[in-house]
């Protein structure tokens, strides 16, 4: 939830308010769907990046504000943790080397902030989940300030009514069926857990009539994302999934009981359902299924607006779809008082370089265009249940279990990828306009990550076995690979290229 609030108090009267405000601003945007122009410049992209901040000994450090406050620069915010800051970059557009152009802007961004940092006794780390938090870390004292936090954290509690449980089975060891999984229980007093999780949600602006073909085809991509990006395979000591970070953001952040959950009530972070034919469906879905968390209802009709001849901001409806985490989220916003609708993908997690990240958005932005443009669309032809299994399946597995794949049956996600969806992904960066030295340099990373076998998550899977086989227990073991981590990220090398402990 990025938007301020300035209550933290609400009463029923409130939330019954705010419910038919909602409605009256879904009335206004069907309204607008129908009748109003939308912003209709070249599609731009954006970016925004979670970061993590530690101290010399690689522990949490509770540094945010003062970290922000010697940064000095409207790009970067808070986050929920006092661990956390958030970077957002300006919107651009994909043709010709623009990308190449962010990398730059990237490592400057964060070179800048880290030495910042430095001052603060910091250092900033771009990791899915920080390995080497401590149950002692995620404590209500550990949020950071604001009224948004403490009223998300509040309301989520009260609703929920008991402790946050967190309870993850970790995955079967590859090649390791004597080996029992891993597993974490603890409860929670607060909603910080969802803090450990620090993410690249990547932002692409399309005409709403265009919308429902990019949100399906991102839908039928979380898969593969996760399968190629893991990177998060540590919690609280314990290796769990290859991408950790989706279970913990689904736990973290639900308001249900288990009652509620074996009644079938949806979750808040949420993979969805179906497929949709209009950006309204999924709106329509977020005020039909899911009551108000932060209730706070404007004066201005957003009709009224309408009929005036203005656009209408539709500040309930956006604040409500601030507080419902779907794994590809609609966005509605006006900029220059011109309206646009944008997808954002919220799968894949932060690093672990910058060359990585540059090379998985563009994976995902070429492949989005081919499959949205195609003859027969790719979830024509894939049931939404194939899809949502193929995402939990890769952020359980990463490489090492096969993926549903439409006209191939069961593959391997590198396979997949080196096989079929590479020279697609070359295909639709082509059709954006993107130059052929961009696309060489960033898809040659996912190439040879697939070739290797090798993320993130592998990567640091590796780290902390060698670690553990020179003798190191496993919190050693964690900070150890961090160590390396943090200086072969910082040296901004594809994570195929990092050496392992020897």
């Amino acid at each position: 939830m990025g938007q301020d609030v300035d209550r933290t108090r609400f009463s029923r009267r409130d939330s019954q308010r705010y419910r038919g405000k909602v409605h009256r601003c879904l009335d206004a945007l069907a309204a607008m769907l129908r009748e109003h122009p939308f912003a209709q410049d070249e599609p731009m992209t954006g970016i925004e990046l979670e970061l993590n901040l530690v101290d010399r000994q690689l522990e949490p450090a509770l540094s945010g504000a003062d970290v922000l406050a010697a940064i000095g620069s409207a790009g970067f915010q808070s986050e929920l943790g006092r661990w956390n800051i958030e970077l957002n970059l300006p919107p651009r557009l994909l043709p010709g080397d623009e990308w190449r152009h962010l990398e730059h802007q990237l490592l400057d961004e964060l070179a800048a902030a880290g030495a910042k940092a430095r001052d603060c006794a910091s250092q900033i780390v771009m990791i899915g989940v920080l390995p080497t938090l401590g149950r002692g870390h995620l404590v209500p004292g550990s949020l950071s300030d604001g009224d948004r936090y403490r009223v998300l954290n509040e309301q989520i509690l009260n609703t929920r009514g008991e402790p946050i449980r967190i309870d993850i089975t970790g995955a079967q060891p590859s090649g390791r069926p004597d080996v029992a999984p891993e597993r974490l229980t603890a409860d929670f007093d607060s909603i910080i857990p969802e803090a450990a999780c620090t993410s690249m949600q990547l932002h692409l602006q399309v005409s709403p009539e265009a919308f429902a073909g990019y949100w399906n085809a991102a839908q039928c991509l979380a898969g593969v994302q996760l399968a190629v990006g893991a990177n998060s395979p540590f919690l609280l000591d314990a290796q769990l999934w290859a991408e950790t970070r989706i279970p913990l953001f689904e736990q973290a952040c639900d308001v249900r009981t288990p009652e509620l959950r074996n009644q079938g009530v949806r979750p808040r972070v949420w993979f969805g359902e179906r497929w949709i034919n209009s950006i309204l469906d999924l709106f329509a879905e977020n005020s039909r299924y899911f009551p108000s968390l932060v209730p706070v209802a404007e004066e201005v009709d957003p009709l009224a607006e309408l009929e005036a001849g203005r656009v209408p901001v539709l500040d309930e409806l956006r604040l409500h779809n601030g507080t419902i985490w779907r794994w590809n989220r609609p966005v509605y916003d006006v900029v220059d008082e011109a309206p646009h609708v944008r997808v954002e993908n919220r799968v894949l997690p932060a690093g672990p370089s910058v060359v990585d990240m540059v090379a998985n958005a563009l994976l995902f932005y070429g492949l989005l265009r081919v499959f949205v443009e195609a003859e027969r669309p790719l979830w024509s032809t894939m049931s939404f249940e194939a899809a949502e299994q193929n995402f939990i399946t890769a952020a359980r597995h990463g490489l090492d279990e096969p993926l549903y794949w439409p006209g191939t049956g069961w593959i391997h996600p590198d396979e997949l990828i080196l096989r079929k969806l590479l020279p697609l992904a070359h295909e639709g960066l082509a059709r954006w306009g993107v130059s052929s030295a961009v696309r060489d340099r960033y898809l040659s990373v996912i190439e040879r990550r697939c070739a290797l076998r090798r993320t993130g998550s592998s990567w640091q899977l590796d780290a902390v076995a060698a670690l553990e086989a020179r003798g190191a227990d496993r919190p050693a073991a964690l900070r150890g690979m961090l160590q390396r981590y943090v200086e072969a990220s910082t040296a901004n090398e594809p994570v195929q290229a990092w050496p392992l402990p020897t």
